[in-house]
């Protein structure tokens, strides 16, 4: 079996080694930030959401920050479900100093995206050492994951009565609204967008993320960025540290960006694609799902299946919302842009299907899941992305023949007859699928998973105990 190499480490199960591996980078690291104009350092941790928590520090107490002598976190203090008492240890925060970021919309400021421990130990309910975990386990099978993401977002605005509204949309709120070309790809609304894209562009490539493309999306005022594939743990903290950029940008701007995967029936679902290939050491550069004729793999196949063995309990972290759901449906009445969503409806692959979750690119090697958004903790999605790829590759779990068919067409009895599994409908049978998941167990770790079921089984309880404008407007009078 394949050892771990420790030149390229990065879990470390005791804090000491942990802290010696910041030791002999902390004055090279310490003097590009001052170089840089940093004053000011945030050691951000990652909570169970995936949203960045962090104590600001002054550069100078750097390298106590750097050596865990920074600041404690009574982390669970800020918990909605806490798995620990106010008796209980704090958690000490240890900077990466591989994910160091200077802020571009204000470069006195710089993050450093951390892991934290507790009592000598990774701490159990911290995403970013569970990514970590789950990549030291994929490299002693000899495996390495890279990703790519899809962030798409909606730009809102308040308007003078206060409420949100899209901040690209150039129909008066009340009044004559003519029928009028759909928002996607039109070079009409992408030019009266630009003032604020400028700043996007100029910011990502300034950060070296060589992004490919923005993209006006269906939605009015929703966008997508394209930018280059790496590890997985980069790209995780890339998508962290963007989704604080787009809302620092929107804010110079007078806007705000907001991440819920569907504001408005009518709005197209802002989705988070995760595109994932692999390199094995017996053929580093390699991406394995791909054959030297260029076809696709065996490993593409099994990684497939591993994947779709545990999709549902993947979606109940991918699409970790009462919200989510809401986009994962074939046709929507009122759509703008047509009726057909574009969405992942079943759990099966497909050569360029989009209707199928599971999606084989034609443009490149990768295994593109398409439900995903952009409320899901990243860190924890590429993890079970990874493990289950690997246990697929492991186990040649074959995934059956793929679905080259519009799913959207297809009925509930069609699909049963073609044992294909229908996505989880809503959060509560995503995260059903998830309390009885082995694999989530390992991933996450039991006290995790826990703290994460408690969590969205109150986000479920609470919206089914609530009685919406939709049930009123169809049952006050009707019966």
């Amino acid at each position: 079996m394949p050892k771990d190499n420790a030149s390229t480490r990065i879990y470390y199960e005791a804090f000491h080694d942990a802290v010696e591996r910041n030791r002999p980078h902390i004055a090279e690291v310490q003097q590009r930030l001052e170089e840089a104009g940093v004053k000011y350092v945030m050691a951000a941790w990652i909570d169970l959401h995936g949203i960045p928590k962090t104590k600001p520090v002054p550069m100078s107490d750097f390298e106590p920050l750097c050596l865990g002598k920074g600041p404690q976190f009574a982390v669970h203090s800020i918990s909605y479900v806490p798995e620990l008492s106010p008796a209980d240890s704090d958690q000490v925060v240890v900077p990466d100093l591989d994910a160091v970021y200077v802020c571009p919309w204000d470069t006195s400021m710089a993050i450093i995206f951390s892991d934290l421990y507790w009592e000598d130990a990774p701490y159990n309910v911290c995403p970013r050492q569970a990514l970590k975990r789950a990549m030291h386990e994929a490299a002693v099978e000899g495996y390495t994951g890279y990703a790519g993401v899809e962030p798409e977002f909606i730009v809102m605005k308040y308007d003078d009565a206060g409420q949100p509204v899209k901040a690209f949309d150039d129909d008066p709120a009340d009044g004559f609204r003519p029928r009028r070309q759909a928002f996607g790809y039109d070079v009409e609304y992408s030019i009266d967008s630009m003032p604020f894209l400028k700043t996007l562009i100029d910011i990502i490539e300034g950060l070296g993320w060589n992004l490919h493309d923005v993209v006006a999306e269906g939605a009015y005022s929703q966008f997508e960025l394209d930018f280059h594939y790496t590890n997985l743990l980069e790209m995780s903290d890339r998508l962290a540290f963007l989704r604080i950029t787009l809302k620092e940008v929107a804010k110079k701007h007078g806007m705000f960006v907001t991440f819920m995967p569907k504001p408005t029936v009518g709005d197209w679902r802002s989705g988070a694609h995760i595109n994932m290939s692999m390199q094995h050491e017996s053929r580093p550069g390699e991406n394995i799902f791909e054959t030297p004729e260029g076809e696709w793999s065996d490993e593409s196949r099994w990684a497939v299946g591993g994947l779709m063995q545990h999709a549902e309990a993947i979606t109940a972290i991918t699409c970790p919302t009462v919200n989510s759901y809401n986009g994962l449906v074939p046709r929507v009445g009122g759509f703008e842009g047509g009726t057909v969503t574009w969405a992942p409806t079943n759990i099966t692959y497909g050569f360029n299907n989009r209707s199928a979750q599971f999606r084989l690119p034609q443009s490149r090697h990768c295994i593109e899941n398409r439900a995903c958004d952009m409320t899901m903790n990243v860190y924890l999605a590429m993890a079970m992305h990874l493990s289950c790829s690997v246990k697929g590759l492991k186990d040649k779990i074959e995934p059956g023949k793929p679905t080259d068919f519009d799913l959207y067409s297809k009925t509930e009895a069609e699909l049963a007859d073609l044992g294909i599994r229908r996505l989880p409908r809503t959060l509560f049978n995503a995260i059903e699928a998830l309390r009885h998941d082995a694999m989530a167990e390992h991933v996450m770790g039991p006290v995790m998973r826990k703290s994460y079921l408690e969590y969205k089984n109150d986000e479920w309880e609470r919206y089914h105990q609530s009685v919406t404008d939709w049930e009123v407007q169809e049952y006050l009078r009707l019966y």
